[in-house]
């Protein structure tokens, strides 16, 4: 495959059907890494009808359960194969160090492992009609051609958190990843097909939102759009979705409060793991995670000791390009994330936040800092739900300080918000900590930890954090229909009608 040929239609790499090209940079140095094809409608177009073509009459929808399986668990298989390759194109593209690659690889061969065993034991079930002559059975069966939009932050696993349920399922899809950070899936593509799925099964269009992601998610032979990203191009896939009543599935990001309790911080190991923790909630992957913690709630009595440990940790945090050794944390992925942080914080100065730490680009080792997307990691103090920068998902390394006196208090604030995909708590009570949770109006809660995730358990948030779940009994359900069947074992005549 040359380096533009990145479409793939009905088991073949091509270029752009109109010769259009896109340049993929390095966002520690702003360098290109690649050139892939800029796709349109018309590449989005015989994408869908390859996919339809191929489930309409291709042998994949039809295939057995078992051998739907056992081709996830050969990928599973060949993701752990090239695991440095890959590791390497997640750190390059995305600027995330190669650890955080190589974390992803693993997570995402877990989904696929995950979703081999979830569909062979997923048989349906029989219902019981209240006779013996009737036969009723409730069976899952495909959706159909299937289109998928993912972001850039997390290329290959929100990527892998589609195309395993969806292939599980028997479906055929359109992957459309972001035009910021297309590499790794381009090469999971590549695995697919080298597992053995069936030329239309796997289909992918490079290219911008509009017109790639815009068509798709409007196209009259898409059976299921699937969209991961922001709020407002979300609400845009919805809406163009809607005249063809096709199903729709949307996780649109969060701003998730991280809650410390005072007890929490009553032993030194106690005060210790909650600032690192309130540290990785918030500075993971340069904090471009949809459930980074980026809003820290913090008891008023333990609030100046708590801040300024966090700000004198956050400091020493090493930036650099992801693939050297030693750096903690890479650039943001490109100048228009590091423009909207340096407008975030900005924005929460001119409403009166204090500045503890951060706040500027800094000079990381390695690497120009002028030619690259680092912004040093930021805690601002003293912050209220007034504010832009904590009422909107900034997607860059900025921590948000807000107090409260009480339990109350705590809920209160960590659920005003018009999102709802995560949250912790940290309590030294676990009676208070579940009750807490059980408050908390987030899909997703953690009890003294943040960020892990578990692919046999959903995710996927309440309000503006979007509709249906990935992953889970429910990430599968998502990518399959339900059909009853009754059958009658003794048909006769009815006689409702005399005449």
């Amino acid at each position: 495959m040359s380096v533009t040929d990145s479409i793939h239609v009905d088991g073949e790499w091509r270029s752009a059907a109109a010769g259009g090209t896109r340049e993929i940079l390095d966002p520690a140095d702003a360098t290109v890494l690649a050139v892939v094809a800029d796709g349109d409608a018309a590449d989005t177009d015989a994408a869908v009808a390859a996919a339809r073509r191929a489930f309409d009459a291709g042998p994949w929808p039809h295939s057995p359960v078992a051998e739907r399986a056992a081709l996830l668990r050969r990928v599973a298989e060949l993701l752990q194969r090239d695991r440095e390759e890959i590791a390497l194109l997640e750190s390059r593209d995305a600027g995330k160090t190669l650890e955080e690659g190589r974390v992803d690889v693993d997570d995402v061969t877990s989904a696929f492992r995950y979703f081999a065993d979830l569909v062979s034991n997923s048989a349906g079930r029989v219902v019981d009609a209240g006779s013996p002559d009737v036969h009723s059975v409730v069976v899952h069966e495909p959706v159909g051609v299937c289109a998928m939009i993912t972001p850039w932050n997390f290329p290959l696993l929100q990527a892998s958190w589609k195309i395993a349920p969806a292939l599980a399922a028997g479906n055929t899809f359109v992957l459309k990843p972001s035009e910021i950070t297309p590499l790794s899936t381009l090469h999971m593509v590549k695995l697919l097909v080298e597992a053995g799925l069936p030329s239309g099964v796997a289909n992918l269009v490079t290219g911008p939102g509009d017109p790639v992601g815009a068509r798709l998610s409007a196209h009259p032979d898409v059976d299921l759009v699937s969209f991961t990203g922001g709020l407002v191009s979300g609400v845009k896939v919805a809406q163009a979705a809607a005249p063809t009543v096709k199903k729709v599935a949307l996780e649109l990001g969060g701003k998730n409060p991280n809650v410390v309790f005072a007890d929490a911080c009553a032993t030194e190991q106690g005060f210790d793991t909650a600032v690192d923790q309130a540290l990785n909630a918030a500075f993971i992957h340069s904090g471009q995670v949809c459930s980074a913690g980026a809003r820290l709630i913090v008891e008023e009595s333990v609030r100046d000791r708590f801040v300024a440990e966090l700000a004198a940790r956050a400091q020493r945090i090493r930036l650099g390009r992801g693939t050297e050794k030693g750096v903690e944390c890479g650039p943001l992925v490109s100048a228009q994330q590091l423009a909207k942080t340096e407008a975030y914080v900005a924005s929460a100065l001119d409403e009166g936040a204090v500045l503890r730490c951060g706040g500027e680009r800094p000079e990381p080792s390695g690497v120009r800092p002028a030619d690259g997307y680092f912004y040093a990691p930021t805690v601002l103090d003293h912050c209220h739900r007034g504010m832009k920068v904590v009422r909107e998902e900034t997607f860059g390394p900025i921590l948000t300080v807000e107090t409260f006196a009480d339990e109350d208090e705590a809920v209160a604030l960590a659920n005003d918000t018009e999102y709802g995909l995560a949250g912790a708590v940290f309590s030294a009570d676990t009676a208070r900590a579940r009750r807490v949770a059980s408050r908390l109006r987030h899909g997703t809660v953690w009890i003294n930890d943040f960020h892990p995730y578990l692919p046999q358990a959903e995710w996927g948030g309440f309000g503006r954090s979007g509709t249906g779940r990935e992953l889970g009994p429910h990430g599968l359900a998502e990518y399959q229909e339900t059909k009853h069947v009754y059958e009658n074992l003794r048909p006769e005549p009815v006689r409702w009608f005399a005449g």
